[in-house]
């Protein structure tokens, strides 16, 4: 089940890569591979639904809704979704890796992109970093990024003396307009929980061992609130231009479980 489950949310965000694929496609077999990933989507989508962590976030654990649905019925879903995998590849309507490569791409690259472009623009403009913290959503939106999984943003900022984190311990909330997909790890029920339990045994597990006087405040994300991390910008890059920043701000730290280096080369 826990195999399922990945692998459907990871592809349900290929929803909004609809464009970058078939905009590479033949016009000929653009309309029909529009209806056929259209049923690939809406079937991933029904089985996140059911293969999920039996929780909302918009509402109480429903039983019912637990009772309602079988493994049996959630593995006949998957099997119906793989079979229309194997069709589009089978027709030629898709590269075989292209599924996977575009989820690497919105987990890598496009994703945490977008989060260092919002984290230079704040280290570089004062009037931008205060509308983000007075409003975080429409600061963002206005370098484009918005959306699902990122209506209702929260930005924290990293000081001298306070360290943030951020987690959802009930399932795996996450800002995928400005983070793209969620690392594993994140949706772990061993990070969900020690990070609120034990934040400083986590933080040394990833590397980041901080100062006893540090304060560390964990963030904890909901169905409401995303949060974003704001790093602490290096000294010796207060010449730096905004591209050239960009290139320090790694998907970690914008979570909270790393630091970009005190120093820049």
């Amino acid at each position: 089940m826990r195999m399922i489950r990945e692998r459907i949310r990871s592809r349900f965000i290929l929803l909004h890569s609809w464009r970058r694929i078939s905009g590479s496609l033949h016009p000929q077999i653009r309309t029909r591979f529009s209806w056929t990933y259209g049923r690939v989507i809406w079937n991933a989508w029904r089985i996140n639904r059911l293969a999920g962590d039996g929780h909302s976030h918009d509402d109480p654990p429903n039983p019912f809704l637990t009772k309602r649905h079988s493994d049996a019925e959630t593995e006949a879903l998957a099997e119906r979704t793989r079979w229309l995998e194997d069709l589009l590849v089978a027709k030629g309507y898709v590269e075989k890796d292209t599924l996977d490569r575009i989820v690497d791409l919105y987990e890598n690259d496009i994703g945490p992109l977008n989060g260092a472009k919002v984290v230079a623009r704040a280290w570089t403009d004062r009037a931008f970093k205060k509308r983000l913290f007075e409003d975080a959503t429409p600061a963002i939106a206005e370098l484009g990024f918005g959306g699902i999984q990122g209506e209702h943003m929260v930005v924290v900022e990293n000081t001298a003396d306070v360290h943030n984190m951020v987690v959802c311990s009930l399932c795996s909330c996450y800002p995928w307009p400005v983070l793209g997909l969620p690392p594993t790890w994140y949706k772990d029920p061993s990070y969900r929980s020690r990070a609120l339990i034990d934040p400083r045994g986590v933080l040394l597990e990833f590397g980041l061992e901080l100062p006893p006087s540090t304060e560390v405040r964990v963030w904890d994300s909901s169905a409401e609130i995303r949060y974003l991390v704001l790093p602490q910008r290096p000294s010796g890059t207060d010449d730096w231009l905004e591209e050239k920043l960009q290139s320090l701000v790694s998907r970690d730290s914008m979570i909270g479980v790393a630091v970009i280096d005190s120093s820049a080369d």
